[in-house]
């Protein structure tokens, strides 16, 4: 690459992430495509997690796509990798039902993909030849592997991605592009010694460090799980999370070490996540339940689950428990 080309393409890159930077997004990092040999690494630990059956029955999860980035976008030769802080300055109110916080605030599925998309159409300015695609958790991408690549945080045991600065609380897009941007360094484990989040997890979920059995997921029960009954087990250590778990996040000394609240209006939460009781909950009807979770992330959770999870809780006790 000649003198001038690299640095054009520098500053390219260095203009892309003050974009990014403007939309709100922090960390932010910049790979090159194919990655280095840990992408083969972490494919290769997504496929014997497939084979063990720790991802129940998300068979999307199971995608040849993920294993190669060119079939998202041809021609692919850089990806820009973003966090979005979701830690807000607040906290449920006592006795109350817990949902996890990343579901808080608005779909990130669409508050990514927009603020993503305007970084892309400001890259076609610059660049009238690139293409590109913005990806959320929902393409079949190693997200969280290409953002360690990307350098903006490592996976850590409990399979979250963790930035020495702002810790877990975040989730994370990409914008796969043309151009040869200038990359960053891929981040470094962190994680030491700690067991923190496996001892914490009241499922033993996490079976060993860096691998999370799905089957064995709070998380995954209250949202995933379209059985009309959760499993025994996951009655018992449901505690009072009616959808999701951050239990894992909650005692991770990234997380508890020091807090970046957040003041983004996307994120902000809706007074009746903060204060929600099982009574209430089991009230809703489908109408209720639509007019509640309109524009968030958990529509994921049919109104019958929703019903499901509150009924499995113990906490706030209600003698009438409703039909599904």
């Amino acid at each position: 690459m000649k003198p001038n080309q690299n640095s054009e393409l520098s500053q390219l890159s260095a203009d892309l992430k003050k974009e990014a930077e403007k939309e709100g997004f922090n960390p932010i990092g910049i790979a090159r495509i194919p990655g280095s040999p840990r992408l083969e690494l972490r494919t290769a630990a997504l496929q014997r997690w497939i084979n063990a059956g720790y991802h129940g029955e998300m068979q999307w999860m199971n995608s040849a796509k993920r294993e190669k980035v060119d079939l998202l976008l041809e021609g692919a030769q850089s990806l820009l990798a973003v966090g979005l802080n979701y830690f807000v300055n607040q906290q449920t109110e006592p006795d109350s039902l817990k949902i996890a916080r990343y579901a808080w605030g608005k779909d990130y599925h669409k508050v990514i993909e927009k603020r993503l998309r305007r970084l892309g159409h400001w890259l076609t300015q610059k660049k009238p030849n690139c293409k590109w695609r913005v990806c959320v958790d929902s393409t079949p991408l190693l997200d969280k592997a290409w953002a360690e690549e990307a350098g903006i945080g490592w996976i850590g045991k409990n399979s979250n991605l963790i930035n020495p600065k702002s810790g877990s609380w975040m989730v994370i897009g990409h914008l796969l592009c043309t151009e040869p941007l200038v990359p960053d360094k891929p981040s470094k484990s962190l994680c030491g010694q700690c067991k923190k989040c496996i001892e914490a997890c009241p499922t033993k979920a996490i079976t060993e460090p860096f691998v999370v059995d799905s089957r064995s997921c709070l998380a995954y029960h209250t949202i995933e799980n379209r059985n009309k009954k959760l499993p025994a087990r996951i009655e018992e250590s449901i505690g009072s999370w009616i959808a999701g778990c951050d239990i894992c996040q909650e005692v991770c000394p990234w997380n508890t070490k020091s807090k970046i609240f957040t003041n983004d209006p996307d994120m902000i939460p809706q007074n009746w996540i903060l204060r929600l009781t099982k009574a209430e909950a089991l009230k809703w009807n489908d109408e209720t339940w639509k007019e509640k979770l309109r524009g968030s992330a958990l529509k994921r959770i049919k109104p019958w689950m929703w019903r499901r999870n509150a009924n499995a809780i113990k906490v706030n006790s209600l003698n009438t428990e409703i039909k599904q």
